[in-house]
């Protein structure tokens, strides 16, 4: 029984661990609180794909009286209750490539992010220009000013065992 325990409390330690990293780097002077608009980006970088509407819901209940801000105390519990129930699961790698190769209609291998933009923005559960911005930095080849989404698909989803 020790073991399990230690195991849990191991398992448990680990979230934790990767939740601070991923909420420490959205931290806004110091004070381990973070602008309510991170907090999507933050719970993507941890593998979870919320709707819209889970994200409002999660956002209310860990938002600091309506501050715009929300603080590593109350995301933390909040956080780690969700991905241990797996609440929103990651999407299946193969699932993923499917969805970027309907878009690739020419199967280039890439699509350019003005492509992305318009499929991203106008289709589903629509992202704002400054997320597309922001995922754009991070995800398009600087050089060439692509987006290789098989390069990206292994960053884009998280092992379900973690």
């Amino acid at each position: 029984m020790a073991d399990s325990t230690q195991s849990a409390e191991a398992i448990v330690s680990d979230v934790h661990k990767k939740i601070k990293a991923a909420f420490e780097a959205f931290v806004y002077e110091s004070n381990n609180s973070v602008d309510v608009r991170e907090i999507g980006t933050i719970i993507y970088s941890l593998g979870c794909f919320p709707t819209q509407a889970n994200l409002h819901d999660l956002i209310a209940e860990v938002e600091e009286d309506h501050t715009g801000y929300i603080h590593l105390d109350k995301f933390l519990p909040a956080m780690t209750r969700v991905l241990l129930e797996h609440k929103f699961p990651s999407i299946p790698e193969d699932l993923l490539l499917q969805a970027f190769e309907v878009l690739d209609k020419e199967n280039k291998g890439y699509l350019e992010p003005e492509e992305l933009t318009k499929y991203m923005t106008q289709e589903g559960e629509v992202f704002t220009q400054e997320e597309m911005d922001e995922m754009l930095t991070a995800l398009a080849d600087h050089e060439k000013n692509l987006v290789y989404y098989k390069d990206l698909i292994s960053q884009l989803t998280i092992d379900p065992d973690m």
